[in-house]
């Protein structure tokens, strides 16, 4: 493959009027990442990240299934005898396969912003490009990274009973970038799992009183929402595998549910449903008291392949696109939130691109007046934050919903090189603009139309979160 990259400052922006909406109004715009996992101790302890491949391939489960798709040993994927020039070496052997993919765009962008790197990756010019990328690592930090793109807010994903030490660290530093926390309840819900009570003891060191009751545990989760509040949290997740259930429930009968699960008793499955759909109830409503957005991350299988994970260990790379049927339970879920005038600010993203219609008008069901887009289908996500589903998913909300307020993209990334995604997004944004100008579909007003880009690329999801 000839090693010039293809990477040009009209990457993607096919007309003049999407190459002015990119350069003179997105392209400078701070980034609010309200939705990753990065790591908050990394970002506290702010250690130069020193090596490329600690940075880019470690938990990056993207890069990990196409360097399987290309038949390269597991050894040199998640193994830990290989060093991590070898890891990265395979890496290049597989960049130039990955062609079509988002991971060869992903790559060069990363590659190009970061290191100034102009040529492609491949096994040619790894060693070369893998001691540059070093060079320049070994004095960067992860606040120093984040301050490179512009990254004014961070939104961490953790579990409630985390300590939030390091996002109180963050707190009292001087960084560019500020840190948040993010309530995820979902090992909470997942009664059925063995390790539930075990989970529940450590529950209880955290608020200093026995969890022995339906009601213990609500007043537990309570108190870590106040903590997590105390913190900055102003959003939560969901994200459990699986179809999204929601059924009626009278709290007598979940009380006696987790009583019996307390007893080690097994459970059956409308038992786990119901005993799941009371707590994501007192949730909700408590998300809608703090003024929370509470966001819905559904339709992921996930762990299909047993041996890989009993190698591996969890997020090894063996998640999918699941195929299940929720809308009726997210809809009920919504309306019994929305009765009681208890809804709170919501965001849903769907993994299935044939339910992307009926996400998007779902949440159109329950907008009112309490802030512009209250209720947001989110960016494409996982599988789908490419190209072709990036579009699919602007141009499906711009059909069923307001494109106009959107609150635009986010990561999920567990890397540090990974804001360069936020690029790609303004640039197909751009793009998918000045095509519709072209074929004269909208009004050829660069000044309406900047400031729609950015209000989506950004100043949306600085009025809809408040982190102030």
């Amino acid at each position: 493959m000839k090693a010039s990259n293809f990477i040009t400052d009209n990457f993607i922006l096919q007309t003049e009027v999407a190459r002015e909406l990119y350069h003179s109004y997105a392209k400078d715009l701070p980034i609010i990442d309200y939705h990753n996992h990065l790591s908050a101790k990394e970002i506290a302890e702010n250690k130069p990240v020193k090596n490329i491949s600690e940075a880019w391939l470690k938990g990056d489960h993207y890069k990990w299934r196409a360097m399987r798709a290309n038949g390269i040993e597991e050894i040199y994927i998640t193994g830990s005898a290989t060093s991590n020039k070898e890891k990265f070496l395979k890496w290049a052997q597989t960049v130039p396969y990955t062609l079509r993919n988002p991971l060869f765009h992903w790559n060069q962008l990363e590659l190009k912003r970061y290191f100034g790197v102009d040529d492609i990756l491949q096994p040619s010019n790894a060693e070369e490009i893998y001691e540059k990328c070093n060079a320049i690592l070994e004095d960067r930090t992860p606040a120093q990274l984040l301050e490179d793109m512009k990254v004014e807010v961070v939104c961490t994903t953790d579990d409630p009973t985390d300590d939030l030490r390091y996002h109180q660290e963050i707190a009292k530093s001087d960084f560019f970038t500020k840190v948040f926390p993010t309530f995820r309840p979902d090992t909470l819900l997942l009664i059925e799992n063995g390790t539930y009570l075990n989970y529940l003891e450590k529950l209880a060191t955290c608020v200093g009183f026995k969890i022995d009751s339906i009601e213990a545990l609500l007043k537990a989760i309570d108190e870590r929402i106040e903590f997590f509040n105390d913190n900055g949290c102003r959003l939560s997740d969901y994200g459990i595998s699986g179809a999204f259930a929601y059924i009626g429930f009278n709290e007598e009968e979940v009380a006696l549910i987790f009583k019996n699960r307390l007893k080690g008793e097994s459970l059956s499955e409308l038992d786990t449903q119901k005993f799941r759909s009371a707590v994501l109830l007192h949730l909700g409503k408590k998300y809608h008291e703090k003024k929370w957005v509470q966001q819905y991350h559904l339709g992921v299988i996930r762990n299909n392949n047993d041996h890989l994970q009993n190698t591996v260990g969890a997020d090894a790379g063996c998640d999918s696109i699941g195929d299940y049927t929720m809308i009726d339970s997210l809809s009920k879920y919504l309306n019994a939130l929305s009765s009681t005038n208890q809804l709170a600010k919501t965001i849903t993203y769907n993994l299935n691109p044939s339910q992307n219609e009926t996400f998007a008008t779902m949440m159109g069901n329950f907008q009112n007046s309490d802030c512009p887009g209250k209720m947001q289908w989110g960016s494409a996500w996982w599988f789908l934050d490419q190209k072709d589903g990036i579009e699919n998913q602007i141009n499906c909300l711009s059909n069923m919903g307001l494109l106009s307020r959107f609150v635009g993209m986010l990561t999920d990334s567990r890397s540090f090189l990974s804001f360069p995604r936020h690029e790609y997004f303004r640039r197909i944004l751009c793009n998918l603009l000045g095509e519709d100008v072209e074929r004269g579909l909208v009004p050829d007003d660069i000044e309406f139309l900047g400031k729609m880009v950015q209000d989506i690329c950004y100043y949306n999801a600085k009025n809809y979160f408040d982190f102030n």
